[in-house]
């Protein structure tokens, strides 16, 4: 157990916090959570400053705590996505019983020759782009990047995409919905700038989604996803009638 550093300009609860985080990673309190009072002994602190400690691994998702209880860890919360079926990570997100947030890096209207490519435009037609991490259970599960035709998107450069989707918007305020898409996914090795943003260890993989999105026959969306390797799962089904079929 590491101590905590006094001389720090580093709160004690923001270090009390790390300290915790820490011990659950290493597997430190599977079977029990220590209580407000064994932590105040254990770390020589005040009591406020382990419920706030306490209080943002909460938000977290990662210690749960009921009132007259004990706080305890919170089992491992995976988002799962099934292959084969039209779908918002917000859905997926909310589904799993997380708190599904993002926060908004970019949302403009530029120019992107390979993206408007995609999107069977001239390189020059204007796009609304969309760059946002992508939260859930207030840690960071994917950077998810996004091109519409600015055409038929412009509306959404009014939206807050805080805590909504990007098909909810894009039909409520473009009368778009999607009707098919097309995904290719592989594991890849964030970069660091991208790991910083993802905040995942230097060793851990992550999914990469291209997506193209189709609505009235033309497409609408080419998206470019990168999502945790270690919070995300995809799944499949198969039966003895139509086999396992992936393309």
């Amino acid at each position: 157990m590491r101590p905590l550093d006094r001389k720090s300009e580093r709160p004690l609860w923001k270090q009390l916090q790390e300290r915790l985080r820490e011990r659950v990673a290493a597997g430190e309190f599977t079977g029990h959570f220590p209580g407000e009072l064994a932590l105040v002994e254990q770390y020589g602190v005040s009591r406020h400053t382990v419920r706030q400690a306490l209080r943002e691994l909460r938000a977290e998702g990662m210690v749960t705590a009921e009132r007259g209880r004990q706080p305890r860890v919170a089992p491992n919360t995976e988002i799962q996505q099934p292959l084969g079926a039209l779908y918002s990570l917000f859905a997926s997100v909310e589904t799993a019983g997380l708190q599904q947030d993002s926060l908004v890096l970019v949302l403009d209207t530029r120019t992107d020759a390979p993206a408007a490519g995609r999107l069977g435009l001239d390189a020059s037609a204007p796009l609304v782009y969309l760059e946002r991490v992508r939260l859930a259970g207030a840690q960071p599960l994917a950077l998810d990047r996004a091109w519409l035709p600015a055409d038929v998107a412009a509306p959404l450069l009014e939206a807050d995409f805080t805590h909504t989707s990007l098909y909810a918007e894009l039909a409520a305020r473009a009368g778009i919905r999607l009707e098919r898409g097309e995904e290719k996914i592989h594991a890849v090795m964030p970069t660091p700038a991208e790991r910083a943003l993802l905040g995942c260890d230097p060793g851990a993989a992550a999914f990469s989604i291209d997506r193209a999105g189709y609505a009235r026959g033309e497409p609408v969306e080419w998206r470019h996803t990168l999502v945790r390797g270690d919070r995300f799962a995809l799944t499949a089904e198969f039966s003895a009638g139509t086999g396992y079929r992936l393309r």
